[in-house]
């Protein structure tokens, strides 16, 4: 590496091969052969680069200096830059966060603000790296408040632009806040928005959409929106043993929220009204068929998978004010006895 083009000449023994040649056209074309293989081996000079500079940052940080790299990504940013220059800044300030922890913690709240102002950006491809920049970012403890106050804005990205990979790391960063209760009604709004990303055909995004329906389930205030959001009719694929492992458990564990949070005596004082396609209709109706999806999955080849089809079976069968203990998932109960 960093060798002159005189010392690949020497290196491959141009001079002779141009003799024993003897040809014009020869001895070009090993000249030219010689020359472009010493461009190549020549040191990166794209220092300025971002990608460069976080290898640069990271490599500095091994040796247990400040390299300020960081720093230098985001004053970049404040500079006009096109779109791609935008997302590859981004996604090195992204990987220098997780891995630069002590420059990380050394930005301030401004740097946080220059990094919302990239979700209003008109390229889906920079708001998504903003927002997973964003999530890198609220992994240290003085930066989550500043955050959440683009909480509204990262629901009004994910529900208003179909974007899987936008889905996918906005609802990661939403998953990584405590949500406060002031965003509530902005998340009744985009409820019909999750429902859609949970019953879609992208595996992350819908693993990410649950868990996030999940966490809202257990908000008092928000249980009936979730419960009366209208559905597919064939929401209960989402049951199916043949679904990803990893989709089906965070599937039973909302349904286990959602079923421990009806049965709850507060939620019981009152007499609510679903429409009929809504998702208490499909998994707690009348006409359901969400107790053979569960027994199936009492016998599913991850065990993780098992415990949890049995902790919703029980829950169905005792509410959670009338439990003592955990009880074994027989289908006793009579939400059982048509499929017995």
């Amino acid at each position: 590496m960093g060798k002159s083009i005189p010392q690949y000449l020497g290196q491959l023994d141009i001079r002779k091969s141009v003799v024993s040649l003897a040809t014009g056209a020869g001895a070009i074309y090993l000249l030219y052969k010689a020359i472009k293989a010493g461009i190549k081996c020549t040191p990166p000079l794209c220092t300025n680069s971002p990608i460069c500079i976080a290898r640069l940052a990271v490599e500095r940080e091994r040796h247990g200096r400040d390299s300020g790299e960081l720093r230098r990504l985001l004053n970049s940013l404040e500079c006009k830059q096109d779109e791609y220059a935008k997302s590859m800044i981004l996604h090195s300030i992204t990987r220098c966060v997780y891995l630069l922890e002590a420059e990380a913690s050394a930005c301030t709240t401004d740097d946080i603000v220059l990094l919302g102002y990239m979700l209003d950006d008109k390229d889906n491809s920079v708001k998504t790296q903003a927002l997973n920049t964003l999530k890198a970012f609220s992994g240290i403890r003085k930066f989550r408040l500043k955050i959440q106050e683009h909480s509204i804005k990262v629901l009004e990205l994910i529900s208003t632009i179909w974007d899987t990979e936008l889905h996918i790391a906005g609802l990661r960063l939403l998953n990584n806040l405590p949500l406060p209760d002031y965003v509530h009604p902005q998340l009744r709004r985009v409820m019909p928005a999750l429902m859609e990303i949970l019953q879609s055909d992208y595996i992350l995004a819908q693993v990410q959409a649950v868990r996030l329906l999940s966490y809202l389930a257990q908000k008092n205030d928000l249980l009936y929106d979730i419960l009366n959001c209208q559905v597919h009719s064939n929401f209960l694929n989402l049951f199916q043993p043949t679904q990803p492992g990893s989709l089906l458990y965070e599937v039973l564990v909302f349904a286990e929220r959602l079923s421990e949070g009806r049965n709850a005596p507060h939620y019981r004082t009152v007499k609510w009204h679903y429409n009929e396609q809504s998702l208490h209709e499909s998994l707690f109706g009348e006409e359901s068929r969400l107790a053979d999806r569960l027994l199936a999955l009492v016998i599913h080849p991850e065990e993780d998978v098992q415990i949890q089809a049995c902790k919703v079976i029980v829950s169905l069968q005792y509410p959670q004010d009338l439990r003592s203990r955990p009880s074994s998932c027989q289908p006793s109960c009579s939400y059982f006895k048509n499929t017995e």
